[in-house]
């Protein structure tokens, strides 16, 4: 299969993953075969990236982190988590939810089963949903990432709970806002803006009155908006002021967000969002945590598709864990523009005049 940009498919483009609505259950499946109908929906509902059943790459299969049943359990439970709280009468204090922290510890155990624990493996979020289902599906998106950082800097069971709930719940103080507040955070006035930060104090207070959220749960939602340098919000802590739970949730929130398609703009490769953290080291974020971040994140995720600088097409077949910046192409189209009758690859980690100067 191949990753494809949603401009770039066919009708009679046949699905090779499915894509999700914003509670968790599959609004296509593996296997459908598009139309323009289809293509048209897709794009209205903010779809920018399919993949696709290809001859030529139908060994290429890029595993997601998650199974779909842990992904749709997740999503499922924030959603109902999330809109059950929106619901609620608008400036009432939040009441404890019943079993909060248990749900959410049993959910974060079956995603830590699915995590890689070892250090030869390179994270792919397969991340194919509609637009109104992005702080759903980013919630979940953002435990994973911040869970693979937790294994790797070495936590207990204890405390990779403790990171995973709060990374579920770490975004829970927007439900107090409108959802035209939320959806839509480009061109905010500035009253908007500093209304809209208040979503970490609303969602720490949410979690703290909760009896079974930890205290440092509860503060993923509080400081993830801190900064290394001070210039964060709400309170402009800085550097070990932090917690280092939010600051390991910050770095997953901010690359899902980068690499995520939002109503104001396209989304981030992988690498451009790697380089941004890098570009941010000992400002925004702990470099040292961003190094260890990285080191788990593929550059050129595997199925992607790519243009080399001698002009050829291709699809990424394999990522070297070492060398990530350097994987295996499949070629699938020539620099004069004619496909490929039989493909044939290129290791780039051995062809050094050759390099990926775009992913498409």
């Amino acid at each position: 299969m191949r990753r494809t940009h949603i401009s770039t498919a066919r009708p009679g483009y046949r699905l090779a993953k499915p894509i999700w609505t914003e509670t968790g259950s599959i609004l296509l499946g593996v296997g459908v075969e598009l139309n323009d109908r289809y293509l048209d929906r897709l794009k209205q509902m903010g779809i920018d990236y399919i993949y696709v059943e290809d001859n030529r790459t139908s060994d290429i299969i890029p595993e997601d982190v998650l199974q779909d049943e842990t992904r749709k359990k997740s999503v499922e439970a924030v959603h109902k988590t999330m809109t059950g709280l929106m619901s609620e009468a608008k400036g009432k204090k939040a009441a404890p939810v019943k079993d909060l922290g248990s749900t959410f510890r049993t959910l974060f155990t079956d995603i830590m089963t699915e995590l890689p624990n070892r250090g030869d493996v390179v994270v792919n979020l397969i991340n194919l949903h509609v637009k109104d289902g992005y702080l759903f599906h980013h919630s979940v998106n953002v435990a994973v990432l911040a869970g693979v950082l937790g294994i790797a800097k070495g936590y207990n069971r204890n405390q990779l709970l403790e990171l995973g709930v709060g990374a579920l719940l770490f975004d829970v103080g927007m439900t107090v806002f409108p959802d035209n507040l939320w959806m839509v955070s480009a061109d905010l006035t500035d009253e908007q803006r500093i209304r809209l930060q208040k979503h970490t104090e609303e969602g720490y207070n949410i979690l703290r009155k909760q009896f079974d959220v930890s205290l440092l749960s509860a503060h993923c939602a509080l400081q993830h908006h801190e900064r290394f340098d001070g210039t964060g919000y709400p309170r402009g802590l800085k550097g070990g002021e932090i917690h280092e739970y939010a600051q390991i949730v910050a770095i997953a929130d901010v690359y899902d967000a980068l690499t995520s398609p939002r109503p104001y703009r396209k989304r981030f490769s992988p690498s451009e969002a790697i380089e941004f953290l890098y570009a941010n080291g000992n400002q925004w974020f702990d470099l040292e945590l961003i190094r260890l971040f990285c080191k788990y994140i593929a550059i050129y995720p595997v199925s992607s598709t790519v243009q080399l600088n001698t002009g050829q097409l291709g699809v990424v077949s394999y990522v070297d864990p070492l060398v990530t910046h350097r994987p295996i192409v499949r070629i699938i189209q020539e620099a004069d523009g004619k496909e490929t009758s039989s493909a044939y690859e290129i290791d780039l980690r051995q062809q050094v005049n050759v390099t990926i100067v775009q992913t498409l």
